[in-house]
């Protein structure tokens, strides 16, 4: 409220995933902060209209993460406020910060308020808390200024309960809405995975193990993983490619150019649902990557067997090393497996929002769920004695009593 005073004329964005969100925990309080002769509320606009010019637009983004192009797609904004930023993906974050721009001179600022928990924990964690970022992205530019709820008098003073009342929810509950643990509550579908047990730094993939390829296809996004199994069985993980926008023939070629002239592939493992005949050609997408030089195998169409296999593979084995092992240099299907999220009506599965996330880790189910065969390990021959008397290796040697006795 303050930055519409201080700031005449500038636009303000208030964001909550549903307005009935917003009705229930923002608007009163909201409301209740401007004074009568500094501004009015326009319920068919939902806007807070200023007398020095500013505007509180009051806005809710329901859909998925397209909706952000046709709900605020050329909007400006030069301060947007995302509450409980948890329930938004990342790209629907970096879509409404598209959003962030005017010709004022008003600074351009983000706000977000959120727990721990959700569909963007990971991306939040990612950003705020671990400070880990991606070429392109600026550490000066994502602050976190954490509070716990004895931050708040105001919430102490009229529900001096609270704290009880969290210190009686579950411990992983408790521990991130009590304590602000950003490890206690990520909902992660595979919290077995841990980048120091599970990443390697790259290497030069031996000439004798087998490789494959596994594939999830749409045109929302074409992911590839390559995968070499080594002669005890281990999965390497050592190259991936994502894009979308791609048909099948510009996906084929793309797989196809990512592998190196030298490499011998088993075998492609694909989605079983681009086996299914098109209404339009009577042919299966499947048909079409192998016109393009890319045959596939099909993956398993169960979800939760292929889960399951996979999450066996990430087990720590005897030796102390897991089954799947990822190169450091695959960091887009690193950062999936770990924002992947559990479905929440079927704990054994993975939910399928966000969608973004998905496709890297399907591609890596499917791989698992097929049965890869080891490589052949070359046999050892025995070296010759190069000093060796030639009648010694091959009549015997001498003969020894037992044989001049027999």
């Amino acid at each position: 409220m303050g930055g519409a005073l201080r700031w005449p004329g500038i636009r303000i964005l208030l964001i909550r995933r549903t307005y009935r969100d917003m009705e229930n925990t923002l608007l009163d309080p909201l409301l209740r902060m401007v004074p009568p002769e500094a501004g009015t509320y326009h319920a068919a606009r939902r806007q807070v209209r200023f007398a020095n010019g500013s505007i509180l637009q009051l806005g809710h983004l329901p859909g998925a993460e397209a909706a952000v192009e046709g709900e605020y797609q050329g909007q400006e904004y030069d301060w947007i406020l995302i509450d409980e930023a948890t329930q938004f993906t990342e790209a629907e974050f970096r879509g409404l910060g598209a959003c962030l721009r005017g010709v004022n001179d008003i600074p351009k600022r983000m706000y977000l308020t959120c727990n721990p928990g959700g569909v963007g924990h990971n991306w939040v964690k990612r950003l705020f808390i671990d400070r880990r970022f991606r070429a392109g992205e600026r550490p000066e530019d994502y602050v976190f200024i954490p509070a716990r709820y004895t931050d708040n008098a105001d919430l102490m003073a009229s529900s001096p309960g609270y704290g009880a009342m969290l210190d009686s929810l579950p411990e992983n509950v408790r521990r991130a809405h009590r304590d602000g643990d950003w490890n206690a509550l990520a909902g992660q579908f595979f919290p077995e995975f841990d980048r120091a047990v599970h990443t390697a730094a790259p290497f030069p993939v031996p000439a004798g193990w087998r490789r494959y390829r596994a594939m999830d296809y749409g045109l929302d996004c074409f992911a590839c993983l390559w995968v070499a199994v080594d002669f005890q069985g281990r999965c390497w993980v050592y190259r991936e490619v994502a894009k979308a926008g791609l048909i099948v023939s510009a996906a084929a070629e793309l797989a196809l150019a990512a592998t190196g002239p030298e490499e011998t592939i088993a075998g492609t493992i694909a989605p079983p649902d681009i086996w299914s005949a098109q209404k339009d050609t009577g042919k299966t997408m499947a048909e079409l990557f192998a016109q393009a030089g890319l045959p596939l195998l099909r993956g398993g169409s169960r979800r939760v067997p292929g889960w399951m296999a996979l999450k066996e593979l990430l087990r720590v084995r005897p030796d102390g090393r897991p089954g799947l092992v990822i190169f450091s240099s695959c960091r887009g299907l690193i950062e999936d497996l770990e924002a992947l999220q559990t479905d929440r009506d079927n704990p054994s599965d993975a939910a399928t929002e966000p969608h973004a996330v998905t496709h890297r880790p399907d591609a890596l189910r499917y791989f698992a769920q097929n049965r890869s065969l080891l490589p052949e390990a070359p046999e050892e021959t025995p070296e010759e004695d190069a000093g060796a008397d030639y009648d010694d290796v091959m009549r015997g040697g001498a003969p020894a009593d037992s044989y001049v006795q027999f």
